[in-house]
């Protein structure tokens, strides 16, 4: 929910992508939470309160995914092979424009995906995250977990057009660079590691580990340079986002990339 990267006090990320989800009292996306923002600021869209979340068992399916999106090693235990959760890849529990968000994404579903060659359902895009980014195993489809993230989702996006996707979906678009690992080292150690640490490690269940067993593997999609620095451009460090420049950005990306990440093999995932 992807490698996340705090910078200057949280190079916290998320990721697509792989795909995670979060909340609780204000749980983090590589760092502090954040306000939720909009692509066109004339019409910002505005997250729902959660004191909004009906009573009942719909109500409660949803308060579950929230927490299983903020929280996943914790709430989803048997799903989950590292320490990644879902927010922290999709900043501000999915609210966050050019933050991997949520909104919307359940009504854009069935998708035809180039990885898979295939349509692929929701519920199906949530299992890969969970086997990529999370370094676990596919959630049942009946399972309470699916479908209180799936719950979770749709009572995010229910003032959304169904077919529509939201404004702000995705990753800023960044020009094709090539990233300086060496570069990267340097601003890495001068504004990640206060939150992340010398060895990426991450405070976990906050700060998510950028690299080493707790962190996403080598197959999920913040595992590629590109989409890594587009999360970091534009959501990275937490207290100043949109600080760095797109080199920056591919170069904490390359230096992230260059570090141990578990290896993925689809067959060791099921």
């Amino acid at each position: 929910m992807i490698r996340a990267i705090a910078i200057r006090c949280g190079f916290v990320v998320v990721l697509s992508s792989s795909f995670l989800i979060l909340f609780s009292t204000g749980s983090a996306s590589f760092g502090a939470p954040r306000t939720p923002q909009a692509a066109d600021t004339s019409k910002a869209w505005v997250a729902p309160d959660r004191a909004t979340i009906p009573a009942g068992p719909m109500g409660d399916n949803i308060r579950l995914g929230l927490h299983v999106f903020n929280e996943t090693p914790k709430y989803a235990e048997r799903y989950v092979g590292n320490k990644m959760s879902c927010t922290h890849c999709h900043v501000s529990g999915g609210t966050v424009s050019k933050g991997i968000p949520m909104v919307g994404l359940p009504g854009i579903f069935p998708m035809y995906r180039d990885r898979e060659k295939t349509v692929i359902t929701f519920e199906e895009r949530i299992e890969q995250c969970f086997q990529r980014s999370e370094f676990g195993h596919r959630l049942p489809n009946d399972s309470p977990e699916m479908v209180g993230l799936v719950a979770y989702s749709q009572w995010l996006s229910k003032d959304q057009v169904t077919g529509r996707p939201f404004p702000g979906r995705g990753l800023v678009t960044l020009p094709e660079l090539n990233g300086d690992a060496a570069r990267g080292s340097q601003i890495y150690t001068q504004q990640c590691t206060i939150c992340h640490g010398e060895e990426g490690a991450g405070k976990t269940p906050d700060i998510p580990a950028l690299w080493g067993p707790g962190a996403y593997s080598d197959g999920a999609g913040m595992d590629q340079i590109a989409k890594m620095a587009a999360f970091v451009q534009h959501n990275m460090p937490q207290n100043a986002p949109d600080t760095l420049t797109p080199q920056e950005a591919y170069d904490v990306a390359a230096y992230v990339h260059g570090k141990p990440h578990s290896v993925f093999n689809i067959k060791d995932h099921q």
